[in-house]
């Protein structure tokens, strides 16, 4: 699919409003071709480049917001990851009192890594594996006030899911007129957890498409691709109340949109569907986020019957 429409990175926000204006506005259906900065915003080039030389007020930028004709609170917009291609050079860090590993490794430290062909090298040694691109910011205009991109709620924001890769699509609940969409946070790669606080932090380019689905949302975004899909849950430090998040969504969404009664959704998940973690480096002042797969069978082939 071509773009008919590019947005540049420089057209960004730094955190999500309530009554934010958008840089550009679209039809449904509408494929798009956005440009996004590293989580860093051009401030990391070397290994030198760490934490303590960085202006904090510059991390997580997203482009947008891009307005879709149409949309209203209690919709779904959802947003196809059609293409993400990223840059050569990206990098990942320590953040000294961050992450799961926070006793072993106090000093700030940097890792540079370069993009080639679909696989990525470790510069310090030598390392390859195969990258998987995604995008750790993708949101929308909040029901209220101002979220900053550095965290994540029901609007969306920083996700930090893997899944939010080539070839799937967000349905993101829509709270204000026209959704005001806007993404940025490219990974290279990144692994459930994200347990440094980083994953391949990069920028690049990604062809994206827009559709409505009208009148039915999520309480938080859902992901979908070929072979499941997937609720979320965050919160600001409890793994155990992402986690039933995440759970009580897929349930509410197997009972409301496709007939299970509860105990048969509460069932089907437990011995079909996969409680997992997206994002959890703590501590750190980010959010925790869970999902859960929910296989594509007949009974259940979408999150939304349509």
């Amino acid at each position: 699919m071509n773009p008919t429409v590019k947005i540049s990175k420089d057209q960004h926000i730094w955190k999500y409003e309530a009554s934010m204006k958008p840089v550009v506005s679209v039809e449904p259906g509408t494929v798009i071709e956005i440009e996004t900065w590293d989580c860093f915003t051009g401030q990391v080039q070397s290994q030198e480049d760490t934490l303590l030389n960085l202006d904090m007020t510059r991390i997580n930028s997203a482009t947008g917001p891009i307005e879709v004709i149409g949309a209203e609170p209690g919709d779904s917009l959802s947003v196809t990851l059609i293409d993400i291609q990223p840059g050569s050079k990206g990098a990942g860090m320590v953040i000294p009192e961050w992450g799961q590993l926070v006793d072993k490794s106090q000093a700030p430290s940097t890792r540079i890594f370069h993009v080639k062909d679909g696989t990525i090298t470790m510069e310090s040694n030598g390392v390859t594996f195969p990258a998987r691109p995604m995008f750790g910011v993708i949101g929308v205009a909040p029901a209220k006030g101002e979220i900053g991109t550095f965290f994540a709620d029901r609007h969306g924001g920083n996700m930090d899911d893997h899944q939010n890769g080539i070839g799937a699509t967000l349905h993101m609940p829509v709270f204000q007129s026209g959704g005001m969409l806007a993404i940025g946070d490219m990974h290279a790669s990144m692994g459930d957890g994200e347990i440094s606080g980083t994953g391949v932090e990069i920028g690049g380019t990604a062809t994206i498409k827009v559709d409505l689905i009208k009148g039915k949302q999520g309480g938080w975004p859902i992901t979908e691709d070929s072979q499941a899909w997937y609720t979320h849950g965050t919160t600001a430090d409890s793994i155990d109340g992402a986690l039933k998040s995440a759970c009580e969504e897929a349930a509410k969404l197997l009972v409301d949109q496709w007939g299970f009664t509860i105990e048969d959704a509460f069932i089907f998940l437990s011995v079909a569907g996969d409680l997992g973690i997206a994002q959890y480096c703590h501590p750190s002042p980010g959010s925790v986020i869970a999902r859960m797969r929910v296989p594509k069978i007949s009974a259940c082939p979408s999150p939304f019957k349509i």
